[in-house]
């Protein structure tokens, strides 16, 4: 039984593409997608089955309890942690907005050449006042004054001499 190299080689050969051809077939046997392709109420119906057994374990149901009592407690801390983080931020852009607006109504007063003690209470925001008892002092300052007031409180008519 004296082989020769050739003949040792040609066997592996063949035995190469035999199992080739058998892993080929095997993959398609196993090609779950060429299965549902060629037999589609078959997979339905299985997939179906499937889904009611997985339905009728109720593990989802257990699952989801397991969860509520892991996170119990929790949520009240991370709703306490969200209300003070959003109250922070709300009242950031409050104060960036108020300041801002502050800033282009002084840069509008300074445009037109007002004065803040003119039209501004203690807190430099027009029409308002700090303390209910603190007076606005509108006649002091008249640096600007468009119009010329009469002796009854009123305004004169600006004649055009």
């Amino acid at each position: 039984m004296a082989e020769t190299t050739a003949e040792v080689r040609r066997d592996i050969e063949l035995t190469r593409e035999r199992m080739s051809t058998t892993l080929q077939q095997l993959e398609q046997k196993l090609n779950v997608m060429q299965i549902v392709r060629d037999n589609p109420w078959p997979s339905l119906a299985v997939a179906v089955g499937a889904g009611v057994l997985l339905s009728q374990s109720r593990t989802d149901v257990r699952a989801a309890a397991a969860t509520v009592a892991a996170t119990k407690g929790a949520s009240s801390k991370v709703g306490t942690l969200l209300d003070d983080v959003v109250a922070t931020f709300v009242g950031g852009l409050h104060d960036a907005f108020e300041s801002r607006i502050n800033m282009l109504v002084g840069d509008l007063k300074n445009a037109i050449g007002a004065t803040t003690a003119q039209t501004a209470g203690n807190d430099g925001v027009a029409g308002t006042r700090k303390s209910p008892t603190a007076p606005v002092d509108t006649v002091s300052d008249r640096s600007f004054d468009p119009q010329p007031v009469d002796s009854t409180g009123g305004y004169q008519p600006m004649r055009a001499d």
